[in-house]
């Protein structure tokens, strides 16, 4: 799941149909002074500036400033950039044109194990929360789509009445076919408003989450998704991103700052073992990281790179399984590609590297392996008649 931060939601909630405020996003006061000379809105309209990350109750914060004008927003855009939340610090500030409106509604359209659901109610804002058993909710089976009848029971049974019980299950329409059409796995609108100049119902924010797998499925996703664990992605996660993105297969890479012990294990159950174990037996990991699905072996060379270039790291744990269909030799040429690189650039130094795996052409690529060594890396090769989690305790029998 990837979630997408406010600004590319909205453009995603644009392309369907569902009305937005205008709205731009900027890195600096000097970028907003500039799009205020080519965009006229943002000198006739009053305006609302946000703090653009990943962070939850930005309006306590004092990250949320409402009804001003350009140059408040100004002002209100060079006062959150650069601020430190946390361990996030604000890069980017949304300036979106602020809608005069008077009541406020809740729309959103969720995964389920059975399908799909879609949310709508005749509260909004913080007000959903506390009134929560006023949510209605019509439930979709895997490929069902809802009806326009369907959807103005929902609204109706909502407690919306007249014109706006229509206009409230066509924007859930819209909602559904941004949700079903983006690969979405969650949307939510809160709050849905009425603005006052034409009586259309606007999406006031958005919170969208992706099934970030999909991206190839995408072409015009040409936003980065929001990292999930408060702070921006790096720019080693971000390229194994973009390599995942094109192949068949999969490769993941987290890093942890502080850890010595780095992972590079074959699948995400072995990601998990492996990791447990560390932690289990008193190491600190550097990193998460996984290659499964048989990827390509340039792929996974970029990954070693990436794990190779962990600072501070003592011990590399390659473990895995015993395959069903990943091709262990070509795999572990990426591997050996990547650590001859890394090598190369003086990497690797004083770094022990544990290796065990079975599976198909698993006697070609431990051998393969295992001739590293006569290259002065110091690396210890297992097959799968040892313990998956040997090679941990073999690594860390000095801690």
């Amino acid at each position: 799941m990837a979630k997408v931060l406010e600004g590319p939601g909205m453009g995603l909630m644009k392309k369907w149909g569902i009305n937005v405020p205008n709205y731009v996003v900027v890195t600096s006061a000097d970028e907003l002074t500039k799009l205020g000379q080519a965009n006229e809105w943002l000198k006739k309209s009053k305006l609302v500036a946000k703090a653009h990350e990943a962070l939850g109750s930005r309006f306590k914060l004092g990250l949320v400033k409402v009804d001003l004008d350009f140059k408040a927003a100004e002002a209100a855009t060079k006062e959150m950039i650069g601020r430190h939340i946390g361990s996030i610090v604000v890069t980017q500030v949304i300036v979106s044109e602020m809608i005069p409106h008077k009541e406020e509604y809740y729309c959103a359209v969720k995964s389920t194990r059975e399908g799909s659901e879609i949310l709508v109610a005749n509260c909004g804002g913080i007000e959903v929360e506390s009134n929560w058993d006023r949510v209605k909710r019509l439930c979709l089976e895997v490929g069902q789509s809802p009806t326009a009848g369907s959807l103005e029971k929902l609204s109706k049974d909502a407690g919306f009445t007249g014109p706006l019980a229509k206009k409230m299950a066509d924007f859930a329409e819209k909602m559904f076919a941004c949700f079903d059409n983006e690969d979405a796995q969650y949307l939510e609108v809160n709050p849905v408003v009425v603005r006052e100049s034409d009586g259309e119902l606007v999406a006031l924010d958005a919170v969208t989450l992706l099934d970030g797998d999909a991206k190839f499925r995408h072409p015009d996703w040409n936003f980065a998704f929001a990292a999930e664990f408060g702070r921006a992605y790096s720019k080693n996660e971000t390229e194994v991103m973009a390599v995942d993105s094109k192949i068949k297969g999969s490769v993941k890479f987290i890093e942890i700052p502080g850890g010595d012990t780095a992972m590079l294990p074959a699948g995400g159950g072995a990601s998990v073992y492996y990791s447990d174990a560390v932690v289990a037996r008193g190491g600190k990991l550097a990193n998460y990281a996984e290659y499964s699905g048989d990827p390509p072996d340039w792929a996974v060379e970029v990954l070693t790179e990436k794990v190779c270039s962990l600072p501070g790291i003592k011990n590399i744990i390659v473990g895995g399984a015993i395959a069903n269909f990943t091709d262990v030799k070509k795999t572990f040429g990426g591997i050996i590609n990547g650590f001859r690189k890394a090598k190369s650039e003086g990497k690797l130094k004083d770094v022990k590297i544990w290796v065990r795996r079975g599976g198909p052409r698993e006697k070609e690529g431990l051998d393969a392996m295992r001739a590293l060594k006569d290259e002065g890396f110091d690396i210890n090769v297992f097959d799968r008649n040892t313990p998956l989690t040997d090679i941990v305790d073999k690594a860390l029998q000095n801690k």
